[in-house]
């Protein structure tokens, strides 16, 4: 399956912002450690707008795949960024191209599921840059009943950055099954195209053919985990005869001296003497 992913861009600076409040360090910091698609996915949103229907035009345009922070120069200044990137819908990379909603302006929850910590809860695109409507933009975590944005945060305590203008690059990669996976396509659909003269017959083979498939389609995953498993378990068998050898050597050499030393033996001209 032929997919895309962008190019790293700046989504926050930490630092003072249009509205007089302040992107905390920790936060871009607590943001890019604790980013898990696992844990969280955050999805990319047109102007914050969330909406249950999937055919709306704020409906979900992708998702973002990892966060990372960078020291940037600003004005002179050394800076902690937070770069963000993502995976477009089809409908994002038109939009894109058609040079619309050319700023993002990310979600940031200060104290995500009562962690303490910050997180990513979601990426905007909009059209209004960070100098307009600063209301609005630039960490707008304001008052319930003074943010114009109020119905559109994800939480009490999450907060939009100020809306950056970005240049967005998409490349295009292709996730390829495993083999096990690709065997099991394959005899799925060589199943599906044969035709049997004894049905019966047939379906017993279909379904032997098909377990064997399913049982394999795994296996190289399995096989690189004992792989692993494996090569740690030789490193320690061979740490262990290492060991038993040096330990064998020093109790060779080692007098034991609850052992009786043998007397030299005494008498006798050193001389042969034989019996004619």
């Amino acid at each position: 399956m032929k997919k895309f992913r962008s190019n790293w861009f700046r989504v926050a600076v930490e630092g003072a912002t249009s509205d007089k409040r302040h992107i905390k360090r920790a936060w871009l910091e607590q943001a890019a450690k604790n980013f898990s698609t696992s844990t969280y996915g955050a999805r990319i949103w047109l102007e914050h707008y969330r909406s249950v229907l999937p055919d709306s035009p704020f409906k979900a345009y992708g998702d973002v795949l990892a966060v990372k922070t960078e020291e940037v120069d600003i004005g002179g200044q050394k800076k902690l960024a937070l770069f963000a990137q993502v995976e477009p819908t089809p409908e994002l990379i038109a939009i894109n191209k058609a040079k619309q909603k050319i700023y993002t302006s990310v979600e940031i929850d200060e104290s995500f599921a009562d962690t303490g910590e910050a997180y990513i809860v979601g990426l905007a695109v909009t059209d209004s840059p960070a100098s307009l409507g600063t209301d609005v933009l630039a960490f707008s975590a304001q008052k319930p009943d003074v943010s114009p944005f109020k119905d559109r945060h994800y939480s009490a305590t999450s907060m939009f950055t100020e809306a950056v203008e970005i240049e967005l690059t998409f490349e295009e990669f292709e996730e390829k099954p495993s083999i096990g996976a690709q065997l099991f396509n394959k005899v799925q659909n060589l199943l599906k195209g044969k035709q049997a003269k004894d049905e019966s017959e047939f379906s017993q083979i279909s379904n032997a053919v098909e377990a064997v498939a399913e049982h394999v389609k795994d296996l190289p995953d399995q096989l690189a985990a004992e792989k692993k498993f494996s090569t740690g378990l030789k490193s320690q068998l061979d740490q262990l005869s290492k060991d038993f050898t040096e330990l064998k050597t020093k109790l060779t050499n080692t007098q034991d001296h609850n052992q009786k030393t043998r007397p030299p033996i005494t008498g006798g001209d050193h001389s042969v003497v034989t019996d004619c």
